[in-house]
């Protein structure tokens, strides 16, 4: 378990991620261990249009999506994690806390780092935490950053 070599921290672009973001990297640091930062673009439902054809280009649209998050993603590595630290950037599609869950198991992940936006209440039983499934199904250790702020 200890010391951590590899470290997976998604990221939702959020603030509350940001800060799991600067965790990851000081903790990688520490460790002189290999920092992956991922975000996983949701899929996109098909709606048809009246001719039954989709109302636009799908693909085209999830390649834009994943093209936009790896210059999210390579922006907030220059910003907040140090140049210390060995890091790799991952985009990645599908529901969220199953794809974290199987790049951590593919890459060989000693830790995930991931940020707990205080969801609660009817929101949570709605929706989910996507940290909250990540807990429940990652077979490695799970560190979370809490938000500041509640909901």
């Amino acid at each position: 378990m200890l010391p951590f070599k590899k470290i997976l921290c998604p990221t939702d672009f959020s603030e509350p991620a940001c800060r799991a973001i600067i965790a990851a990297g000081e903790v990688a640091e520490h460790f002189k261990a290999e920092l992956i930062l991922i975000h996983v673009v949701g899929a996109i439902p098909v709606l048809e249009s009246p001719t039954g054809a989709p109302g636009f280009d799908i693909a085209t649209y999830q390649a834009e999506l994943m093209k936009s998050a790896q210059r999210s993603l390579d922006e907030r590595r220059a910003l907040r994690v140090p140049a210390s630290v060995p890091t790799r950037t991952m985009v990645t599609l599908g529901d969220a806390a199953h794809e974290i869950a199987r790049v951590a198991e593919e890459e060989g992940i000693d830790l995930i780092v991931v940020a707990s936006h205080g969801t609660s209440g009817r929101r949570l039983r709605l929706f989910g935490s996507v940290a909250e499934k990540v807990v429940r199904i990652a077979r490695c250790s799970v560190l979370t950053i809490r938000s500041d702020s509640p909901g």
